[in-house]
């Protein structure tokens, strides 16, 4: 048993006991989003803001530039996220999750390229090209970009891009020394999968609103 909690934790041995406390309630908080997001629930964005803030810090710490960007990026896109659930799209509706239109889906494929560039640039400014696990969070970065976006957007196919990354980011997460957050992904992954089935039922059953 020791050996099993040690391969899982051991990693933590020198973290400031704060960091992990802080990691713990980040994931806490980002279990929280994930399910309010999976039942269409506007408490998918405070509860969201709080996890990535906190992520920001700790990624910037620990000097995990790419991972750092994307809870950034996702602290600014739940505020945008926050204002297009609320908008009144007439006077008794708000936002309705909706399928994406060809313009959403060919700025699905430039904000992708545009953050693969982005990433390339940054992480050579600072010379984090260091291991294969740059490419691999240059490629999770693009991937988490789009879906959130799709996501703020309320459009079913952001769960899609949600399960491609946390299922890379489970080992990913596993590998860089994180066990908490890599547990986190895992049970993201799962909440992806329901949320999309669930996004879909509800497209399905609810009439369109022009």
């Amino acid at each position: 048993m020791s050996l099993i909690f040690d391969f899982l934790f051991g990693q933590y041995t020198g973290y400031d006991t704060s960091d992990i406390i802080l990691e713990i309630v980040a994931v806490i908080f980002g279990f929280l989003s994930v399910w309010y997001s999976k039942q269409n629930n506007i408490l998918v964005f405070p509860t969201g803001m709080i996890s990535t803030s906190i992520f920001v810090y700790l990624l910037l710490k620990w000097e995990l530039l790419g991972d750092m960007m994307i809870n950034a990026y996702y602290f600014i896109m739940s505020v945008y996220g926050w204002y297009i659930w609320t908008r009144k799209v007439d006077a008794e509706h708000v936002t309705p999750i909706s399928r994406t239109t060809a313009w959403e889906n060919k700025m699905s494929i430039i904000i992708f390229l545009a953050t693969l560039g982005f990433v390339f640039v940054v992480y050579n400014t600072f010379d984090k090209w260091t291991s294969w696990v740059a490419y691999v969070d240059t490629l999770t970065t693009a991937i988490f970009f789009v879906g959130m976006w799709l996501m703020a957007r309320r459009k079913v196919e952001n769960w899609i891009y949600w399960i491609v990354g946390d299922l890379i980011s489970i080992p990913l997460y596993f590998f860089k020394g994180f066990t908490f957050t890599s547990i986190q992904y895992f049970g993201f992954t799962i909440i992806a999968i329901y949320g999309y089935l669930a996004w879909k039922k509800s497209l399905d059953k609810t009439p369109q609103i022009a």
